[in-house]
């Protein structure tokens, strides 16, 4: 019994930081009622699809929008992508973050730098994951969200890749 009353703290926890973090959002995703849900919606996807461009720019592989909405309360979108060296995976976070803070767009939070083996990038409705090939296998994200749809990448990626 201890344990549910732990669990149903810890799951208010995690819904009230989704509302702090949602407050977070980019002036640009502002808005109100219906419009607000679209423009967010709309935001979120467009965040999607330039963290995989940015990714694909920098050779990432297997790079993967992965739509989540409604299914977990903290992202929309989870994009995956590979490098193939720590230094690999660290060149492709950092072009990540480049290309969102040049749409005004930065990450609330960049963890696993140092190491670099597992960079997750924190967007508030999208975290962007760059692995490297043994973290990735070994945490089957792709797996894990086998039955979850997929977002098409970016359209200049269809002819670099």
């Amino acid at each position: 019994m201890t344990g549910n009353a732990g669990r149903s703290g810890v799951v208010k926890v995690a819904k009230s930081k989704r509302k702090l973090r949602r407050s977070a959002r980019p002036a640009s995703a502002a808005g109100s009622g219906a419009s607000l849900a679209s423009s967010s919606a709309e935001h979120s996807q467009m965040l999607a699809l330039w963290a995989a461009q940015a990714g694909l720019d920098k050779k990432a592989r297997d790079v993967e929008i992965i739509d989540v909405t409604g299914k977990v309360d903290y992202a929309d979108y989870l994009v995956l992508m590979t490098g193939q060296s720590d230094r690999h995976v660290a060149a492709i976070a950092a072009s990540v973050d480049e290309l969102l803070r040049q749409h005004q767009s930065p990450p609330i939070s960049i963890e696993g730098l140092s190491a670099a083996n597992w960079v997750l990038i924190d967007l508030v409705d999208v975290v962007v994951h760059v692995f490297l090939e043994s973290s990735r296998a070994l945490y089957d994200l792709d797996g894990l969200w086998m039955d979850a749809g997929r977002l098409p990448l970016p359209e200049s990626a269809s002819g670099s890749t």
